[in-house]
């Protein structure tokens, strides 16, 4: 399965780091650094299939030899932070053949670097171990027209309205700025070498018949609800080959059981939309009929209630006034009766 790694650093003598030391490693040669005297002998390291070193046309020759470019380059930088080479290292589609990868490889370094007028060293690393990958040196400062070496910025003077130059009395100098002289630290140049790198592979992958494609954006700018892997590294990759746990490998086995899971709960999410679209497919929309009788149905509980306390109320007046009626029946009866039961009293007291 082809997968995208390209990765862009810069060897600095600032960090301890040499650029022939680096160009031995990658080379898996000898070579003397003679700005220090040291010598790094790498001739015992494995899996170095193929070497090849660059040059745009106003190069000098000698600059072929492996040795000379990378001691040059030492010797014109005179500064002790110094940035020696920018080193791009990419992974090859293993679908591809070892020629096929040369060839790729190739096309990519004499298209961005060596047309821009960098000299460019490769060197391509295959231990069989599913891992072929390419590290390529770069020059940091350009070469002039009759091959010596340019400068990396040159200095502009900062000029007053009147386009007069501007004396810095506490420096003793005229202001002036810092004006790189090629545009290859441009935070752009990284994106637009990243960017066609996958665009080689896609091509090669096409033309040998393969499906597999590969993508330099992240996951986030793919809109792929995933998590990357960390690259593993040479040393990494043949521990894990031999049985030995290693710190990235267990974050990666750690992260794959995650995407697992992601997957597992997006296809959920997916199912549970289609269900949800198709239910609403086969479900009517409501007519105006419903809206109103849904409108209308709490008015209709609330009038069948009031209904009801209006039939209670007619109830319990009728009763009110039914018992009203008796109960002044029963004071006349009570009156009567009274009048009734006095009337043999008063004529028995006028008899006597």
């Amino acid at each position: 399965m082809a997968i995208y790694h390209c990765s862009i650093k810069i060897i600095s003598r600032g960090k301890g780091k040499s650029a022939v030391a680096a160009a031995a490693y990658r080379a898996g040669e000898k070579l003397t650094n003679d700005f220090d005297g040291e010598t790094h002998d790498y001739t015992h390291k494995g899996g170095v299939v193929h070497t090849e070193i660059l040059l745009p046309g106003h190069a000098p020759a000698a600059f072929s030899d492996r040795a000379v470019l990378w001691n040059a380059v030492e010797k014109i930088e005179k500064a002790k932070n110094a940035q020696l080479a920018r080193e791009i290292e990419i992974a090859l589609p293993r679908e591809l053949t070892r020629e096929q990868g040369i060839s790729l490889v190739r096309e990519y370094v004499k298209e961005q670097f060596v047309n821009a007028g960098m000299c460019a060293d490769f060197a391509i690393h295959d231990t069989g171990g599913g891992n072929p990958h390419a590290h390529i040196m770069l020059t940091m400062r350009p070469i002039q027209q009759g091959g010596a070496w340019g400068a990396k910025q040159k200095k502009e003077y900062i000029l007053d309205p009147q386009g007069k130059k501007i004396y810095d009395p506490k420096k003793r100098q005229y202001k002036c700025k810092a004006i790189p002289a090629t545009d290859w630290n441009e935070q752009t140049k990284a994106e637009e070498w990243r960017a066609a790198w996958a665009q080689l592979c896609n091509r090669a992958l096409e033309q040998y018949g393969h499906n597999q494609r590969i993508d330099h954006r992240s996951y986030e700018r793919q809109g792929i609800d995933q998590i990357p892997t960390v690259h593993l590294g040479v040393a990494a990759s043949a521990m894990e080959k031999r049985g030995i746990r290693t710190e990235r490998g267990d974050l990666n086995c750690e992260i794959k059981v995650t995407n697992k899971r992601l997957r597992q709960l997006k296809a959920r999410i997916s199912k549970l939309q289609g269900w949800l679209k198709a239910e609403s497919e086969t479900t009517k929309p409501p007519t105006l009929a419903d809206y109103i009788q849904g409108k209308l149905k709490p008015i209709e509980r609330r009038l069948g209630t009031l209904k009801e306390h209006i039939e209670q109320s007619d109830i319990y007046f009728k009763y009110k006034e039914k018992k009203k009626r008796k109960s002044k029946k029963s004071v006349y009866s009570i009156l009567r009766q009274e009048q009734r039961e006095q009337q043999p009293r008063r004529k028995q007291d006028m008899e006597r």
